[in-house]
């Protein structure tokens, strides 16, 4: 990540003492310990993974105008759009060049079509999110291509660095996919935990005006006035805390939540399904331990 440019190794720096749980990179070596023997390749899909992974953070907090990331302020917040979006630049090209630079081509075809997907993914969802009313399979569509998308790459990048056949890197990349619907589920879930300060649900993606599985389960379940009240709730009264929170009751008194988390397990289960013809070693056991968590972490 250095640079001769000192800015860019300011901002950099910023970033790698920030870093997240860093949970994409343990899907790439996990995957690779358990289709064959984790080496050179690896450690390079990881890297080419987490920088993809910073590259579109920093792009999504342009995007969402957000100054918050992982508790900390973000680039734009610090360093206003301009600059964050040309270092989002600036770490997508440096990791697409350390693939080519040891010709890692195959890396750089897996990436480069999760980059693709996760891009078509974003501006889909902004194209739905004008009417509000989101089929289920538009929802699910969108969260393929927007959050699961990047953990099948992480997968399929960790089998393909041990160079098994292209029928295991694609059982991988299922794999992936499905833990990330199963994740992306857990996080529309979060938005009905209560805070512990109010003891009242979060509500905020209704705030932000976000479609998510459970409040869709509720308009796929409700009358025609019933469905006009709850798309006028999330379009023009959002910032109404009595009215937010009168829906809330409403997704969790119909079943909806419940029906998330079903949703949810189904793909859990699913995932590790795939797993069973692996060989079953620490590698797979700890995958299937981080399934477990990306489905019952509390945060």
């Amino acid at each position: 990540m250095k640079s001769s440019v000192p800015l860019v190794d300011t901002i950099t720096r910023y970033i790698i003492k920030r870093k997240g749980k860093q949970m994409r990179p343990m899907f790439v070596f996990l995957s690779a310990g358990v289709c064959g023997a984790v080496n050179e390749s690896t450690f390079r899909a990881a890297s080419l993974i987490e920088l993809l992974h910073t590259a579109t953070l920093v792009h999504d907090d342009v995007v969402d105008d957000s100054n918050l990331r992982r508790g900390f302020f973000s680039l734009n917040a610090l360093w206003k759009n301009k600059i964050a979006v040309l270092v989002g630049d600036y770490l997508l090209s440096r990791g697409l060049l350390l693939a080519l630079e040891h010709d890692e081509f195959e890396l750089l075809k897996i990436v480069s079509s999760a980059v693709r997907e996760m891009s078509e993914g974003e501006l889909l969802q902004i194209e739905k999110a004008r009417k509000l009313d989101i089929q289920e399979n538009i929802y699910f569509e969108i969260i393929r291509k927007k959050t699961a998308t990047l953990i099948a790459s992480c997968c399929a990048c960790g089998a393909s660095s041990v160079g098994i056949s292209r029928e295991q890197i694609q059982s991988m990349w299922s794999f992936g996919e499905h833990v990330g619907i199963a994740f992306q589920i857990k996080d529309d879930l979060f938005d009905y935990d209560r805070n512990n300060a109010t003891g009242k649900p979060n509500g905020t993606d209704i705030r932000d005006q976000k479609m998510t599985l459970p409040l869709i389960y509720l308009l796929n379940h409700s009358d025609f006035m019933e469905k006009r009240w709850i798309i006028n709730t999330v379009k023009n009264h959002h910032d109404d805390a009595a009215r937010v929170s009168k829906l809330v009751e409403k997704v969790v008194q119909r079943g909806g939540i419940a029906y998330a988390h079903e949703k949810m397990l189904e793909y859990q289960r699913k995932s590790l399904d795939i797993l069973q013809p692996f060989p079953d070693n620490i590698y797979r056991k700890s995958l299937e331990q981080l399934v477990l968590f990306t489905t019952e972490r509390s945060s």
